[in-house]
């Protein structure tokens, strides 16, 4: 009996375990920080050159705006970008903003891959950058690398919602949640 007992226990601390939800970034109602990035891809006319250094975050001010970073280019951040990059071509009027953040090991390569996926994905609203703190952008943001995608929602410089993707946890349900709390911010 004691030993049935210690495997329920044992599975429903695993159950737990896996049921963690990955944590990454700044949380809602936190400040959204300076950090440098460099162009290489996106919003065609910004007036941003590919190769220029700048802080996007302080570009785009108090407007709305939407922060992806991610450790890959899969199909899944396509499509968040790409409609990311609809709403901000739709949503003028509220200033809507957003910017992609290629990070990993090897800025050269990171750079080479962030422009090969803004052009293939026509993200003309949306820059593709590479943080200059490369590895897990911005130390003063957080994202952990557990995070296979970040997503943080902004208004008035403050994280309204904060979404952290696991590997391949970005999908059709998930993406949709996001957009729903995107289109929040430009009502």
């Amino acid at each position: 009996m004691r030993l049935l007992a210690a495997c329920a226990v044992a599975v429903a601390l695993v159950t737990n375990i896996q049921a963690e939800e990955v944590k990454s970034g700044l949380q809602p109602g936190q400040k959204i920080g300076a950090f440098f990035v460099v162009k290489c891809a996106g919003a065609n006319e910004d007036g941003v050159k590919v190769g220029d250094e700048l802080c996007y975050r302080c570009r785009y001010g108090q407007s709305p705006m939407v922060m992806v970073f991610t450790r890959n280019a899969d199909e899944s951040v396509a499509s968040l970008s790409q409609r990311l990059n609809e709403l901000v071509e739709k949503n003028t009027e509220s200033k809507l903003k957003a910017f992609v953040n290629i990070m990993g090991e090897n800025r050269e390569q990171l750079e080479a891959q962030a422009k090969k996926f803004g052009e293939a994905n026509k993200l003309t609203q949306v820059p593709v950058v590479v943080p200059t703190e490369f590895e897990n952008g911005p130390a003063n943001y957080g994202i952990t690398s557990k995070a296979d995608v970040t997503v943080l929602i902004c208004n008035k410089s403050s994280v309204v919602a904060n979404y952290a993707f696991g590997k391949g946890e970005l999908n059709k349900e998930t993406l949709q949640k996001v957009l729903a709390d995107v289109a929040k911010i430009v009502k």
